[in-house]
């Protein structure tokens, strides 16, 4: 009895759509900066993230880290150390950082050209 099957070697590929024209606005990096130093460690990254949640299925998450995952994409935008996780790249290609601080409204927003839809709070989007 002979077999027809084809073996199949499964691999990671590197990522194809990094987010490389991820951008920060000039306020954006600021803030991260002032904030980096604030914490008074060398070794943290702000990572940001596309996690499945929110009102319209995936939501941002930008926090400092200093972990180094399997098919992180480092990135240095205006002099701020930056890292996406491979399953969130393709959703941050052209996305733009910015940080407002106003009377009505202080912290991070996220102007994504990805996202198909989002929802009245602002906090999540669909893809």
């Amino acid at each position: 009895m002979t077999s027809t099957e084809t073996p199949v070697e499964i691999t990671t590929a590197p990522v194809d759509a990094t987010p490389s024209t991820l951008s920060l606005t000039d306020a954006a990096a600021v803030k991260v900066r002032a904030l980096l130093e604030q914490e008074g460690r060398d070794d943290l990254r702000l990572r940001v993230a596309v996690q499945p949640g929110g009102c319209s299925g995936m939501q941002y998450q930008l926090f400092f880290d200093e972990r180094s995952l399997d098919g992180d994409v480092d990135l240095s935008i205006k002099d701020v150390p930056v890292v996406v996780d491979r399953m969130s790249a393709p959703y941050l290609g052209g996305a733009v950082i910015d940080f407002t601080d106003t009377i009505e409204q202080q912290g991070f927003t996220i102007d994504n050209p990805n996202a198909s839809g989002g929802c009245a709070c602002g906090n999540s989007f669909c893809g």
